[in-house]
């Protein structure tokens, strides 16, 4: 079968989640015998076509001049998919379109009608969960362009149970044309050698001090300022504990400050944006990972986590409720409160022995659930459905 792929973000450019979902599932498909082509936006310093683990990648090079906005780009960047895809056409049939978001809605649309093709759409977060409603005309016009793409699809797949309420509850979606098929994590990533891990945990903390990490953008669905928050509270206790959280975005400076008004901030660490490499040794030398979303439709994150053998701690927001089986394969805590995120890095502290056990727990189910094999497997079942059904 031979899969079309479009998605705005792909390795190396990654914005969130989608980027590492996108590559990782193309890759597992190929695994699958599937022929996979992504059509993508273009990156500083990468080629207009790569061949990378089995995926044809193509990369829409037309239209670099500066965009007054990100919805002139976007409309740009739609335009460069179709005379892509249109050049593709020529060379091969394709038997499905998968469209990743509403950033490539427009394409995906005029393909599925111009070359009467089935459109599947993958949905990795809504307009109103990021919003907590729809309150302006911007936001207005993604909520209208992510119900066309899912008007429009043969079959919606969503991550979690948790998105699968908020699409019936935000684009009046018949159950029937949903499918849940969860995000996966590439375990062998983070069984790399690491002969100086204390060493480079050294940078990071002192031997004596429990360090607890986190990883995201900085945005506010991503709850950081509640571990801030929770970190003044267990430092009354724990006064040697080092935190930090790394990512980009226009709440780093916000988190700064917070800490400072805390009188906190020499025990916090705020790098900003780190690299791939750094991000796998951080998470393996962490005594807890910690996700504190007030919005998550998935939370790969919180799998990278635990294929580093770090236990996690998470919020019961959205997807992270799904993934972590409370006081088995991690602790949950309240979305929002501090209290609670405060309590739960705390129990896992002081009860290490447990800790250890939840991770080998957690560890089995990225085996036995979160595994790109099996995810590629239950997505070649959609594709196929929608063949037999057009």
């Amino acid at each position: 079968m031979n899969i079309l792929t479009l998605t705005w973000e792909y390795p190396p450019r990654v914005v969130g989640g989608l980027a590492r979902h996108s590559e990782e599932i193309s890759e597992a498909l190929v695994q699958a015998w599937e022929q996979v082509d992504v059509i993508t936006a273009d990156h500083p310093n990468t080629p207009e076509y790569a061949h990378v683990n089995g995926v044809n990648i193509h990369r829409v090079k037309e239209f670099q001049f500066e965009a007054p906005d990100f919805f002139s780009w976007v409309l740009h960047f739609n335009f460069g998919i179709l005379r892509k895809a249109e050049q593709l056409m020529q060379q091969k049939k394709f038997d499905v379109i998968h469209a990743h978001d509403w950033l490539v809605a427009h394409a995906a649309i005029n393909l599925k009608h111009r070359y009467n093709i089935p459109l599947v759409a993958t949905i990795h977060a809504t307009e109103w969960g990021r919003w907590n409603g729809i309150h302006n005309k911007m936001q207005a016009y993604v909520h209208s362009m992510e119900w066309y793409l899912n008007y429009e699809a043969a079959r919606t797949i969503v991550c979690s149970d948790a998105m699968v309420d908020e699409v019936i509850r935000n684009y009046q979606l018949p159950s029937s044309k949903i499918d849940v098929i969860p995000n996966g994590i590439k375990r062998d990533k983070f069984l790399f050698p690491f002969p100086d891990a204390l060493s480079f945990r050294r940078t990071l903390a002192a031997d004596h001090e429990p360090l607890i990490v986190s990883v995201g953008r900085m945005v506010p669905e991503k709850g950081f300022q509640v571990m801030v928050d929770a970190a003044a509270e267990i430092l009354q206790e724990i006064p040697n504990a080092r935190f930090m959280i790394a990512g980009k975005g226009g709440m780093l400076d916000e988190l700064r400050h917070r800490t400072q008004a805390l009188g906190i901030a020499d025990r916090f660490h705020l790098p900003g944006y780190v690299s791939d490499e750094d991000l796998l040794r951080m998470l393996r030398v962490a005594d807890v990972g910690v996700y504190p979303s007030l919005y998550e439709p998935f939370g790969i994150v919180a799998l990278e986590a635990m294929a580093a053998r770090t236990p996690v701690v998470v919020s019961d927001a959205g997807g992270l409720g799904g993934i972590v089986e409370h006081g088995v394969t991690g602790i949950k805590t309240y979305k929002g409160s501090a209290d609670s995120l405060a309590w739960g890095i705390k129990q896992v502290l002081y009860h290490p022995e447990w800790a250890n056990w939840m991770v080998d727990q957690a560890y089995q189910r990225l085996v036995d659930t979160f595994n790109w094999e099996i995810i590629a497997n239950q997505t070649q079942q959609v594709y196929h459905r929608v063949v037999a059904g057009s």
